[in-house]
């Protein structure tokens, strides 16, 4: 009897070490199983995200596509005011007519007065749009942006000429930074030759000037003004402008800057342009410029006829160079 207790005990003992051996094997099976797919996630997590990276450095602008599918994101000032604008009917486009001799379109800007409390408040809406644009583009604060666009939009209203023309010829000289110089002396935003058109510096405070953002648009504009009524085309004017005038051809240099303007055409009408399209492929827009004689300022003086012009002393290679 009490050999068929010890060998019930002995194998009610047994079972229970077969049983507690199967469940540690259970586990143990179960964890690893557990630790192979956190592994085989982890590892797939890390290939969309080598993936996303790639695809955020082709194609920058996902990266802003991504924070606006983000419940969380914060709206700038100009990008709230943007998104909740509503739809900008732009004023009816000017009288265009043609240009016998080279075929280049001009337009006479014809603002009424009936007309400019609603043509102020599509400059304001349309310079917002235009602002928000190009700190994107050139990565510069918004703030230090907006006075550069206010300034070309004043100066452009003062000279009748595009503001977008002047704001695509700083982003192709200058890609807005106020301090550039290039090799051959070009200053400022727009790369005025200060010391050829120390004269045009004076009522700014002298060439010391030339950095200054305000001036080097004030006078920067009214160089390309200048050179425009004398071409007699926008094409003309920018290719002597960039010092190439002597040269069959300004290597590229007016189709960037129209390019641009292009973009920032579509950007003042409220189309979403991408940040980083290119300035290579864009088709060639035709600038609005008043085709009448220059204002007494910009009429060419004697000093003017002489080889001394801001961009005549230039190399274009070295221009090329600094594109």
């Amino acid at each position: 009897m009490f050999t068929q207790i010890t060998g019930a005990m002995s194998s009610y003992a047994q079972k229970t070490a077969d049983q507690s051996a199967l469940w540690a094997s259970f586990a143990r099976e179960t964890a690893k199983n557990y630790v192979a797919s956190a592994h085989h996630a982890v590892l797939i997590l890390g290939l969309l995200a080598i993936g996303l990276l790639g695809l955020i450095f082709v194609k920058p602008e996902t990266a802003d596509q991504l924070k606006q599918l983000s419940p969380y994101a914060e709206k700038s000032g100009v990008d709230a005011a943007i998104a909740t604008a509503p739809n900008v009917t732009i004023a009816a486009a000017p009288t265009v007519a043609a240009e016998p001799a080279a075929g280049i379109r001009t337009a006479q800007l014809d603002i009424t007065t009936a007309g400019r409390s609603q043509h102020a408040s599509t400059n304001s809406t349309q310079q917002k749009w235009v602002t928000y644009w190009l700190a994107k583009r050139y990565r510069v604060a918004g703030d230090a942006i907006h006075t550069l666009v206010s300034t070309s939009y004043q100066v452009a209203r003062e000279l009748k000429l595009d503001p977008l023309l002047i704001l695509s010829v700083i982003a192709i000289e200058s890609r807005f930074n106020p301090l550039s110089e290039s090799p051959v002396g070009a200053q400022g935003l727009m790369q005025v030759m200060s010391k050829i058109h120390h004269d045009k510096f004076q009522k700014h405070g002298g060439v010391a000037a030339a950095l200054n953002p305000v001036a080097n648009i004030n006078v920067g504009s009214r160089i390309l003004k200048e050179y425009v009524v004398q071409g007699g085309s926008v094409e003309a004017g920018l290719k002597k402008y960039v010092g190439a005038a002597a040269f069959a051809t300004d290597f590229g240099y007016g189709r960037k800057v129209l390019s641009e303007y292009r973009y920032l055409q579509d950007v003042a009408m409220g189309k979403k342009i991408s940040a980083y399209v290119s300035t290579r492929a864009a088709p060639r827009p035709q600038p609005r410029i008043v085709k009448n004689e220059a204002p007494a300022e910009l009429q060419p003086s004697a000093a003017d006829d002489l080889p001394k012009r801001r961009n005549d002393r230039k190399d274009p290679a070295d221009q090329v160079a600094t594109l």
